[in-house]
């Protein structure tokens, strides 16, 4: 399998590697700081700060528009900066249900997600993958879907109801 090319552009700028590592350090302490004890599996502050209700649901997204802001600085394709937008959008959306959400934290790690395809992207210019785009696509796909449904529904209840009454 031959390997995705790879073009080289400038190295980080000392503020940009700083940036870059207070970064990943945040990403790490608020999606997989501790292990659980017995298991392999890490979490970090995330969850359990969203569940202090107002406050804990700013700390991720301010977080996500730091790392943002980094891949817009550094040239991140925006495919790629749209697939962290959706990363973070289905943290949130999910994140907002009683009790599913603050599961649902425990498992999707949008932070550490996001860092890595910063980080992919930082120092050389990788194209957007296959796989940056086909869930780019797919998300758009669901937003469609997501949006249409209530007119799907609300016409099929109107028709139901003109039906009853004719």
């Amino acid at each position: 399998m031959a390997r995705p090319r790879v073009i080289r552009l400038r190295p980080l700028t000392p503020a940009q590697a700083q940036r870059l590592e207070a970064l990943r350090a945040l990403s790490q302490l608020l999606d997989s700081a501790f292990l659980l004890p017995g298991t392999r599996y890490r979490i970090g502050l995330d969850p359990i700060v969203g569940l202090v209700p107002v406050i804990g649901d700013l700390v991720s997204p301010l977080f996500a528009m730091a790392v943002l802001w980094q891949a817009r600085e550094l040239g991140v394709p925006r495919v790629v900066q749209l697939r962290m937008v959706f990363n973070v959008a289905i943290d949130a959306l999910l994140g907002i249900v009683p009790v599913v959400g603050d599961l649902f934290d425990f498992a999707w790690k949008a932070n550490d997600m996001n860092v890595a395809l910063l980080e992919r992207h930082a120092e050389e210019e990788h194209p957007a993958s296959a796989g940056d785009w086909a869930f780019v696509t797919v998300m758009i796909l669901l937003l469609l879907v997501v949006a249409v449904v209530p007119f799907v529904i609300a016409g099929a209840v109107v028709a139901a109801i003109g039906r009853l009454l004719s």
